[in-house]
């Protein structure tokens, strides 16, 4: 397996192409209604999937989500058990902006059980054969998560292991106030690979309230900094250099998933070998294309 994803799995109700988000006690009526299955993790896997790399999930699922993810060709841990139920998320969508409403569900038991399906892969042969029964644990090349960890220091010794057995990590936080209180969020972002973030998130986690001053802080993490910038692109950055590259322009429908859907181009692509540019350009392609249609995948 090239590429893991971990995280978060919701069952979509996407209404979209909205003229604007309800105020308090107004309804909106709308012909424009997508039923999906969506997270981070999910999006991130089938668009890689989709893009050739040989791709896994692990996260808490429902059978609709199950069924979607096997037929696009991806390998499915599920760790939700029989009777528990599924996530469920309501998105309403402008051209311009987003609100949702979420039943969390399962999700609320699942951190635990991906801190320990993670460190059994941690475990795991990373090459050559597998003795009996390991086979279907064998450590893939990046582990891509997704999720908001309430135990930074737990999570980073858990990565820091992935790395000692060869294997490379990556991080999309999202949008977490409370994170910014935890003191080894830092620690766990220097044990990364990648951190992707977006404009405001790049902000939220340094304090700073222009993106010029947060680069500087994320100039001094070890990790690679991925700033996606929706319209105006993305932002390579690294100790050493700073890289941007424009976005392609598109008519945009639905704009929920776009982040998650850059990190499979380019993670893909970094897999692949290819260099910070091209890197960046396949995940600005990639994101962009997931807005012409309603839905994550």
């Amino acid at each position: 397996m090239k590429l893991l994803c971990a995280g978060e799995a919701f069952e979509d109700l996407v209404f979209f192409a909205l003229d604007h988000l309800p105020d308090l006690g107004e309804e909106i009526k709308t012909d424009h209604f997508l039923a999906t299955v969506g997270g981070g993790a999910v999006i991130t896997a089938v668009h890689a999937a989709r893009l050739g790399i040989r791709t896994g999930i692990v996260s808490a699922l429902g059978d609709t989500a199950v069924a979607r993810l096997k037929r696009e060709r991806v390998s499915v841990t599920n760790l939700r058990k029989p009777n528990e139920p599924h996530a469920i998320t309501a998105a309403l969508s402008t051209d311009e902006d987003r609100a949702f409403v979420t039943f969390n569900g399962v999700n609320a038991k699942l951190e635990s059980r991906l801190a320990t399906a993670l460190a059994a892969f941690a475990k795991a042969p990373t090459s050559g054969k597998a003795s009996a029964g390991q086979s279907a644990r064998q450590a893939p090349q990046h582990v891509h998560l997704c999720l908001y960890p309430h135990d930074c220091a737990q999570w980073t010794r858990i990565v820091t292991r992935l790395r000692k057995r060869g294997v490379t990590t990556s991080w999309d936080f999202g949008w977490n106030e409370l994170l910014t209180g935890d003191r080894g969020l830092t620690d766990l972002i220097d044990a990364l690979d990648f951190v992707f973030v977006n404009e405001l998130e790049a902000r939220l986690y340094t304090g700073e309230p222009t993106l010029e001053a947060a680069i500087l802080h994320w100039r001094q993490r070890r990790a690679i900094t991925i700033v996606k910038q929706g319209d105006n692109g993305a932002t390579w950055i690294a100790p050493d250099r700073e890289i941007h590259f424009p976005a392609p322009r598109v008519k945009v429908v639905d704009t929920t998933g776009a982040g998650d859907a850059f990190n499979a181009g380019f993670l893909v692509a970094w897999l692949a070998g290819q260099p910070p540019a091209r890197c960046l350009a396949a995940g600005n392609k990639i994101g962009a294309q997931s807005t012409l249609t309603a839905g994550g995948i």
